[in-house]
């Protein structure tokens, strides 16, 4: 009867008869307690187990090798390993039976070195070891790489005349699964003899460890054609197959196939199939599989949790892992690293304090996988000073710890602290992969980053990462973004296989650089290597269109291409049509977008800013109102924007009142913006107000408040600004002094306007056209025309016309003709056709009675026909 029962697999039953017997006091004998032991170790009973141990000790059956031998696979499977080890040396004179059983434990614990000692230790005793033997300890030899090893195994094997076993044939493929070439995996399955279905999954599992998922498929094929029956393994094999390579429809039919071969309701294939709908996006399909699966694990909760968070549906993952908890299913270190992603992306910093706190009291933080998607989470929260706190608490690191610090420096901005880890971490000896590289690369965006990126670019080559083309495709971006151009160009010319984004990141460099002809070229020339653009070449070609037909060309093309549904691509449309006057056409496309994305409510806002048609973007915003639609802070930028345009101080204050009501008064950026309307409106008070109530100022907010004196013709008080600006420590940019400089200028303050020039110098900011221009008007109008002369002399550059003739009038104004002449001679040089330099210059003639010379300027100008414009009256009749 135990017999029978142990066959069928019926060990709840069997313990139940041997308890019976027990009770009616039927004896046992050393027949009866290797089934029962089995059935312990089977079900999982280690207390039970554990008492028929005291049993078979009370009645002396403890020098049975058989007993033994069936308690040593008890004790490995389900109390200890160590336990099962002292009992083995205990066992008098154990069999190869015994030592299969050991070798099995350990290898069953994933403790396969040792398993690979106790192999050594049956060879030393001259033991033959059989097929047993060699099925566990192959497997053994794979997971720890001893290919070589295996490789002997595999002589050995064919050398005992076990080559051609059942149990070894999977084994051994399994084996060659690792090779680059799977030529012998191929072999031993085409040579086997009989081709069971353990056989068959095992070549498939090859080829899906390999990522060669189309060859898997056809081999799932080819075995339903040969009839033999799938199990629960090969539907478990080839399932991920359909999310690398096939759409939807094969991965209905595969469903079918499962529920035909009778593996509807396998807890392992439903959670195979969960994942498979969840990577396809068909999430629904997957809570059906879900809802309907008799027996959930830990596994197939974890893979609807993460399938949520796949999805972007992150609160309903979070719903699913509060009701894992529920269902008395205790997190594991994969869900844990899920969830915290949904925390991350919801941007939900004390919910993910609330799982880190879990993870805490979990003592799951020594886990390297959670530690690092803790620390991710709070990079992406850019909580930069905790990211750092929890790095130096950490007791392991990895490259990806490493990687995700410099990914939270840079995501906050702090180019040089992630400089200063990437050092850190070569110093401490960690090994920098290809991410490191993607990394750090992506911060370097100015011509100053050059050369360390060269040395990157080199240590990718020295460390093999240079076939990477994700990694080339950032070094051809950062070449591009540091203004090397050529460089950029002979990387992505030399790249033996070329992405999508290869060709992008070329065309966007030289559109960054007003390129627009090589992008043209680039964009046909990937046309004709039949590359398909994507809404990235797009939106690089539409801001260069000379053409407004070449504009239309591309929009027919977004259209046949389905790319009109991106938001960004129907943006650039709208402004690529007002770019060219067709409103009209900007505004058609606005209105086949969607209409409950803001991005498209800006645009179209931005282009009635653009063209000074105020009312339009009041209307557009009147609009978005009405549907209920909810404004972000570029929505009141424009609407700031429109207000400057009316200039009316009685809609500035309905403007203020709406951004204060809606909690926009609280952006620095918008802030500013109100600072300047106001100022512009004309009261320079509320703007002053407005700026003191700042609770954090930036540079810009400092500029824009000096600017507004300047506006009111008031030097003094943006001297006085400046004065406390420089005192907070904030630094003044190009700005702010060209707006010193020129109020410096209108109230004649040569002293000031001479210190803050200086001042601007000694501070490391070079000056620009306007700055030179303004000093040149200031010291021209205060009659320093001399010194105004020395600087146009030492300009790095070609002074502009308006410079040169705010001079020129000066000389008029002051009777300077000998600096009048010199200035004439610039313009003459570089303008020789400009009129209005004639007549200053015979103005000044004139004005100091050198009547010849002035009527050899009329007659040079009747010469070469020029003409004074004719003066108008803006006054009515």
């Amino acid at each position: 009867m135990l017999k029978g029962l142990s066959n069928c697999g019926l060990y709840g039953n069997l313990l139940s008869v041997y308890l019976h017997c027990r009770f009616f006091s039927c004896p046992s004998d050393d027949f009866t307690f290797p089934f029962v032991i089995k059935a312990c170790s089977a079900l999982g009973a280690s207390g039970f187990g554990k008492q028929i141990h005291c049993i078979v000790l009370r009645k002396g059956y403890e020098r049975n090798v058989v007993i033994m031998t069936s308690f040593i696979d008890f004790y490995s499977r389900n109390v200890d390993v160590g336990a099962a080890r002292k009992l083995f040396d205990k066992t008098p004179e154990p069999d190869l039976i015994s030592w299969n059983a050991l070798v099995s434990g350990y290898c069953f614990n994933g403790l396969d070195k040792e398993a690979l000692m106790v192999f050594r230790e049956i060879q030393g005793m001259n033991i033959k070891p059989n097929v047993s033997t060699m099925a566990s300890i192959i497997p053994a030899c794979n997971r720890l790489g001893y290919f070589c090893f295996g490789k002997s195994l595999h002589g050995f094997a064919v050398k005992c005349g076990y080559f051609l076993d059942d149990f070894l044939v999977p084994a051994f493929i399994s084996m060659y699964k690792s090779e680059v070439d799977l030529s012998s995996a191929r072999k031993l399955f085409d040579f086997a003899v009989e081709r069971n279905v353990a056989v068959w999954n095992a070549l498939i599992n090859c080829y899906r460890q390999n990522e060669r998922f189309l060859e898997g498929f056809e081999m799932f094929r080819e075995m339903l054609r040969n009839e033999v029956q799938p199990n629960s393994v090969t539907f478990v094999s080839i399932v991920p197959s359909c999310v690398n390579y096939f759409d939807i429809c094969y991965s209905e039919s595969l469903h079918c196939c499962v529920i035909k071969h009778g593996f509807g309701s396998q807890v392992s294939v439903l959670t195979a199939l969960m994942s498979m709908y969840a990577k396809l996006g068909e999430i629904s399909s997957s809570e059906i599989l879900f809802d309907q699966m008799p027996n959930k694990t830990l596994l197939s909760w974890n893979v609807m949790i993460s399938g949520f968070v796949n999805n972007g549906l992150w609160d309903e993952s979070l719903v699913a892992f509060r009701d894992m908890q529920l269902e008395g299913f205790s997190p594991d270190v994969v869900s844990i690293v899920s969830i915290l992603s949904a925390c991350s992306n919801l941007g939900d910093i004390s919910l993910g304090e609330s799982i880190h706190a879990f993870v805490f009291r979990r003592s799951f933080e020594t886990n390297i996988d959670v530690s690092n998607s803790v620390l991710a989470f709070y990079s992406n929260c850019h909580l930069l000073s905790t990211c750092f706190r929890l790095f130096e608490r950490m007791a392991n690191k990895n490259t990806v710890s490493w990687n995700t610090l410099i990914y939270a420096c840079g995501h906050c901005g702090q180019k040089e602290k992630a400089n200063m880890i990437l050092h850190q971490m070569q110093k401490a000896g960690g090994k920098l992969d290809s991410v490191t590289l993607l990394s750090i690369l992506s911060l370097y965006t100015e011509s100053e980053n050059f050369r360390q990126g060269k040395i990157l670019h080199g240590f990718s080559i020295k460390s093999g990462f240079d076939s990477d083309v994700s990694l080339t495709n950032a070094l051809i971006s950062m070449y591009c973004n540091c203004g090397e151009l050529d460089a950029g160009s002979l990387l992505f010319d030399s790249m033996p296989e070329r992405s999508v984004v290869s060709w992008n990141s070329l065309m966007t460099g030289f559109q960054h650089h007003n390129l627009s002809n090589n992008v043209l070229v680039l964009f046909t020339q990937m046309m004709n290597e039949n590359q398909r653009p994507n809404q990235v070449s797009i939106l690089n070609l539409l801001p260069i269109c000379h053409l407004l037909s070449q504009g239309k060309s591309i929009h027919a093309f977004a259209l046949r291409t389905g790319m009109t549904e991106e938001t960004p691509v129907v943006t650039s449309l709208i402004f690529m049509y007002a770019r060219f006057g067709k409103i009209s056409l900007s505004l058609l496309v606005f209105q086949m977008g969607k209409s409950g994305d803001i991005s498209l409510w800006n645009a179209i806002m931005s282009v009635h800013v653009d063209t000074k048609n105020a009312e339009q973007a009041f209307a557009v915003f009147r609009e978005l109102l009405q549907i209920s639609l909810k404004p972000d802070s570029i929505t009141v930028l424009s609407l700031i924007s429109s207000c400057v345009l009316v200039n009316r101080l009685n809609l500035a204050d309905s403007v203020l009142a709406y951004i204060i009501c809606k909690g926009f008064d609280k952006d620095v950026v918008v802030s500013n913006a109100l600072i300047d309307l106001y100022a512009r409106c004309g009261s320079i008070m509320v703007a002053r107000l407005l700026f003191d109530y700042l609770l954090e100022k930036d540079f810009v907010s400092w500029s824009v408040m000096i600017n507004g004196y300047r506006l009111h013709g008031d030097a003094r008080g943006a001297l006085e600004l400046f004065s406390r600006m420089q005192l907070s420590g904030m630094s003044p940019d190009a700005i702010t002094y060209s707006s010193l400089v020129s109020a410096c200028g209108h109230a004649g303050l040569v002293e000031e306007g001479r210190r803050v020039f200086n001042s601007m110098v000694a501070d490391g900011v070079s000056p620009r056209t306007d700055h030179y221009a303004c000093m040149v008007d200031l010291l021209a109008r205060a009659g320093h025309l001399h010194e105004a002369y020395d600087i146009v002399n030492r300009l790095p550059f070609i002074p502009s016309i308006g410079m040169l003739q705010s001079l020129l009038g000066a000389s008029k104004m002051y009777g300077n003709v000998e600096i009048g002449e010199r200035i004439f001679q610039k313009l003459f040089k570089m303008y020789p056709q400009n009129a209005e330099s004639y007549v200053m210059l015979h103005s000044i003639y004139a004005a100091a009675g050198k009547w010849e010379d002035a009527h050899t300027v009329r007659l040079t100008m009747e010469g070469r026909l020029l003409k004074k414009v004719a003066g108008f009256s803006l006054v009515g009749d």
